[in-house]
């Protein structure tokens, strides 16, 4: 029986009422040591009567070894793991040392426990427990919280429970308090002393574990009566009274911690203690023992028994312990105990070490390779060594997202490398290592929003390293000068063209790319083109080709840059690399808006910042939320597109620019033209895509408030690169402005000759309306601005609708009435996405593989979309215009 948690049980009851109706839900159950934390998960699995349970733990000493918590959890149903998509069988099975794979992305393990949870509740609903979750590995943790912000329709219940600081982003927390003086008063019980009693209830505080064992530890004068805090001393004075033999075998068990009896047993028999010695433990409910295990009966029992060691029969048991783990399968926890063990540097241990580092690495368990580095430098016995393991633990720290981690090894390790004296691998091994660190440091400060460090770090790490690797180094420099400004952005790129690069380097086309387009002394080059040409030289391309995508908008080249960009999409989730994800996507998002697409660019821009989230990209974040901000603006949605601007600002400056176009085209649409005028017109004219080509906005802003001279410089550089770009939706917005400039009809018309976006010609059509009803013209007005109606309703650009309405009155003609909205404005991005893809015939299996969700979500999110779109079945789909 539970006392005093009423509130909490009932928040579990609610949860498991979720699953029972097909709803998932996740909870981080959080409190201090002893608090109830289990007690709660126990009560859960005793109320879970009809659901199926999988339970785990996490293990102190095996926090270092990647997906080991992960492991013990989902062993018990590790038989249905065929039944996943093969990409992320394959990442499962690597993860658990069951396969050999290339490195992967961390993430795609966190997609195959979503499928294989998704899996095991098409049985019926499941209870996911997982204990001592801040003892977890980062790998376990991180695959584990990216399956839970994804449960959706699955019928699965998952409940964390941890101490504090452990944190889960996405997921909803319980904490659980100290107990009220009645409850605590009647867990207590009665049988003890008045004194004790009182003493116990005030120190206690509500701990359930404090109320319990404190009162057998407490003097019956009431002195010195140990604190909650204290509450391991409790259970340290208890091991005390227990026989020499029995407490060397629990400092084994303690120092094993994984509960596998055969090792504990092996490892204290060098010191004469067997398994009788464990009876008294067992007879005092110390530890329980059951086939082939021993478990201690509270984590904090563990503690106390370990640290209670002394420090020199504690490096005795970890040596016992490295021997008796002689297994092939054994190597990661060898090494971590010879590691414990090792009284100074030990070269044969840092080898082994960072052997395990490898293995982990390979396993994309790359904060746990960083740890492995980390210490294998630490007994390293040459300089040389160490430097080069720190790093390998710098690059492995920020692999795994860990930013401060990853700049604190780097520093590390340069000051290792500064005094060093030409030895192990000469001058040329030491740039390389200076090299490689600095690409550390300069990625960390990239992603934290430090552009300046970032950029003149990697300019100047690309000087030490070699031609491959100083390409890449370039190439990261001049996205950061993308976001400083043009002396940097053209310091970089004259850096690039200098660089001495073999012709056959699959970067070569890329940069050539690049720096034609940065010089503008000839017509642009095609970016198709040059995709084409770097994959035929064996070009990564999601990681070679994705900056390529951003320069081609810069250049215009709109329509390729989709293409490119949806292809590497499609590439990205084929291979699994969720990672590359939010810039790809960012970039398809900006071609379909800027081709009139807003509801493909939604789409994309949602799942972007989705993913951005899950995998801590905060710059992408803020491109992302700026984005949609101006798809708000575009609707005319003031509360959305202002707090889609803050939470942009809130993730760092990466989408300033967009965020301020984004409050600018709001400011215009409702006809606050000075406010629109002075967002716009310091940004305006730059080389950045949204200074570039807000300025059309800026001049309609300078003309509607009669100063139209103070968009002439920045229109000036506009109509230069349209001409540059040599794209006939450019011309036609050059003539569209210089048609406000110069009150010129013959511009006007002009521009509507020409091919241009939707959005933006409806635009045109609406001014030169105003225009021709302005000189009386009515009749020749209404044909234009009833086309521009249509447009701008079928966009739901709501304020340029309402613009166009009382333009039409005013015309004497009266507006149509607004059409019902389509099919697809009634469905949500994501809805959109996967009614696209089933109509394509995809199964529900590889639409969930494809956009990183369960198949039983994506089953969920059809059946709400089948009325929206008035059909009943799949089939149906596809006689559907699903296009926007």
């Amino acid at each position: 029986m539970l006392h005093g948690r009423a509130a909490e049980q009932a928040v579990i009851d609610r949860l498991l009422a979720d699953s029972r109706a097909g709803r998932s839900g996740a909870l981080l159950v959080r409190g201090e040591p002893g608090i109830g934390k289990t007690a709660l998960l126990d009560y859960a699995a005793a109320a879970a009567e009809d659901l199926r349970v999988i339970r785990g733990t996490g293990v102190e000493s095996e926090a270092e070894l990647p997906f080991a918590g992960l492991h013990l959890l989902l062993r018990p149903v590790f038989d249905r793991v065929g039944a996943l998509p093969e990409q992320q069988e394959r990442a499962l099975r690597a993860a658990f040392g069951l396969a050999s794979v290339a490195s992967g992305d961390r993430l795609l393990v966190g997609l195959a426990v979503l499928s294989l949870l998704s899996e095991l509740a098409e049985d019926g609903p499941l209870l996911v427990l997982v204990d001592d979750a801040q003892w977890l590995d980062r790998a376990s943790t991180d695959a584990l919280l990216f399956a839970a912000r994804r449960l959706d329709a699955e019928g699965v219940a998952l409940i964390l429970a941890a101490r504090e600081p452990f944190t889960a982003p996405g997921m909803a927390e319980l904490p659980v308090r100290g107990l009220d003086a009645s409850a605590a008063a009647a867990l207590l019980g009665a049988g003890i002393s008045p004194v004790v009693r009182y003493r116990v209830l005030a120190e206690a505080q509500g701990n359930p574990l404090a109320l319990i064992e404190l009162p057998a530890a407490a003097p019956a004068d009431g002195t010195a009566l140990p604190l909650t805090s204290r509450v391991q001393e409790a259970f340290l004075g208890q091991v005390r009274r227990l026989p020499e033999a029995t407490q060397g075998l629990l400092a084994v068990a303690a120092a094993e911690d994984t509960g596998d009896l055969g090792v504990v047993l092996r490892a204290a028999a060098g010191f004469g203690d067997f398994l009788e010695d464990l009876h008294p433990a067992e007879s005092a409910d110390l530890v329980r023992v059951g086939e082939g295990t021993v478990a201690f009966r509270h984590p904090l029992v563990r503690a106390a028994v370990y640290q209670g060691i002394p420090p020199s029969l504690r490096l005795a048991v970890h040596k016992a312990l490295a021997a008796a783990l002689d297994g092939p399968d054994d190597a990661d926890r060898r090494a971590w105990h010879l590691a414990m063990a090792a009284t100074g540097p030990d070269e044969e241990v840092a080898a082994e070490l960072e052997r395990t580092a490898a293995r982990a690495s390979g396993r994309s368990g790359y904060a746990a390779a960083a740890s492995a580095y980390e210490r294998a430098a630490r007994l390293s016995t040459r300089p040389g060594s160490q430097a080069r393991r720190l790093t390998l633990a710098a690059e492995t720290a920020a692999w795994a997202g860990e930013l401060d981690r990853a700049g604190t090894l780097a520093d590390q390790g340069g000051r290792r490398l500064a005094a060093l004296t030409g030895e192990e691998g000469g001058a040329a091994g030491e740039a390389t290592l200076r090299a490689r660190l600095t690409h550390v440091r300069a990625t960390a400060d990239f992603l934290r929003g430090s552009l300046h460090a970032a950029h003149e770090a990697l300019l100047d790490g690309a000087a030490m390293a070699d031609g491959a690797r100083a390409a890449r180094m370039l190439m990261q420099a001049l996205h950061a000068a993308w976001y400083i400004g043009t002396p940097e952005l053209d310091r970089t790129g004259a850096r690039l063209s200098a660089l001495d690069l073999p012709g056959d380097d699959p970067l070569a086309p890329v940069i050539g790319f690049v720096t034609a387009l940065l010089s503008r002394r000839e017509a642009p080059p095609s970016l198709a083109e040059m995709v084409a040409e770097a994959r035929r030289a064996g070009a990564d391309g999601p990681r070679d080709l994705v900056q390529a995508c951003g320069f081609g908008l810069a250049a215009g080249q709109d329509g390729e840059v989709r293409e490119t960009a949806a292809s590497l999409v499609a590439e990205a989730r084929s291979l699994g690399n969720i990672g590359a994800l939010p810039t790809l996507l960012f970039f398809l998002a900006e071609s379909e808006l800027f081709q009139g697409r807003h509801r493909d660019a939604l789409a994309a821009a949602t799942e972007s910042l989705r993913i951005a989230r899950d995998t801590g990209q905060r710059q992408w974040a803020s491109q992302m939320n700026s984005l949609l901000a101006y798809l708000a603006a575009v609707e005319g949605d003031d509360g959305r597109c202002h707090r889609l601007v803050d939470e942009s600002l809130a993730d760092g400056s990466a989408g300033t620019r967009w965020a301020v176009w984004a409050l600018g085209l709001l400011d215009l649409g409702h006809g606050r033209v000075e406010a629109a005028l002075s967002r716009l017109e310091p940004m305006a004219g730059g080389h950045h895509v949204s200074e570039t080509r807000c300025v059309p906005d800026l001049v309609e802003a300078a003309v509607r408030l009669g100063v139209p001279e103070r968009a002439a410089g920045a229109f000036a550089r506009y109509r230069e690169w349209a001409g540059y770009t040599r794209q006939p939706w450019a011309e036609a917005l050059v003539l569209r402005c210089r048609a406000l400039l110069e009150d010129s009809e013959e511009h006007f018309a002009a521009a509507l000759k020409i091919d241009g976006r939707p959005f933006e010609r409806a635009r045109t059509e609406l001014l030169y309306g105003e225009w021709l009803r302005r000189t009386r013209r009515k009749a020749d007005a209404r044909a234009h601005l009833r086309a521009a109606l249509e447009t701008f309703e079928r966009l739901e650009a709501a304020p340029w609708a309402d613009r166009t309405r009382v333009e039409l009155s005013a015309t004497g003609s009266a507006a149509p009435a607004a059409p019902a909205p389509g099919p697809l404005a009634r469905l949500t991005p994501q809805e959109l996405q996967i009614v696209r893809l089933a109509a394509q015939g995809l199964s529900n299996r590889d639409i969930a593989a494809q956009l990183f969700l369960s198949p039983r979500t994506v089953g969920h999110h059809l059946y709400k979309a089948y009325p929206k779109l008035g059909v009943a079945s799949r089939g149906e789909l596809g006689t559907l215009p699903l296009s926007d």
